[in-house]
């Protein structure tokens, strides 16, 4: 199965559109936006797809935005991480300025396994955005992964990641080409 992984849209509908597009086009059976969604126009976006998502620090969410996303057929996301799993394969979604993703930083960097599961339960992938910069590290039996932005970075970028490979794929995204991503090393 692969996942379609994007970020920091911040309002942009028409670039947010066409990283759906391109996601699809690319396979993705399942998306997820990490955060920073920041508007109306994007969220009826993600609603035409399905997307999981969660909130970032640039999302103003108050009880008018989690009934709009009702409407639209979206469950507001509730707490951090977000937890999926895809073909039995745990995902822990962050947008990447919580607290739990700061403490997780620092428990990957202590090695404490104890503190680790505490905060991503028995996630493989650990996904998100907020950085604006595409990342693809590896922690222990932890892979963390951004997919960049849509929004004030040098290149706009999505990702895909295959589970049943582990295959991670940075692709462009230009707005006026949609159809056509073309694969990015970051």
């Amino acid at each position: 199965m692969i996942i379609g992984i994007l970020s920091d849209s911040h309002g942009q509908t028409r670039r947010t559109a066409a990283a759906l597009r391109a996601l699809r086009s690319l396979g993705a059976a399942e998306l997820v936006h990490c955060g920073d969604i920041c508007g109306d126009g994007v969220l009826a976006l993600l609603a035409e797809q399905r997307v999981h998502f969660v909130w970032g620090n640039m999302d103003f969410v108050d009880a008018s935005v989690e009934r709009y996303c009702r409407t639209l057929g979206l469950s507001p996301p509730v707490g951090v991480p977000l937890s999926l799993e895809f073909d039995g394969t745990a995902v822990a979604v962050f947008h990447g300025h919580e607290r739990p993703f700061s403490h997780l930083r620092r428990a990957l960097h202590e090695q404490d396994m104890a503190q680790i599961r505490a905060v991503v339960g028995d996630a493989r992938y650990v996904l998100y955005g907020h950085t604006h910069q595409a990342a693809d590290e590896r922690i222990g039996g932890l892979r963390l992964i951004n997919p960049g932005a849509l929004h004030r970075a040098r290149v706009y970028s999505v990702a895909t990641l295959d589970l049943a490979s582990d295959e991670l794929r940075h692709w462009r995204i230009d707005e006026n080409q949609p159809d056509t991503p073309q694969p990015w090393q970051p």
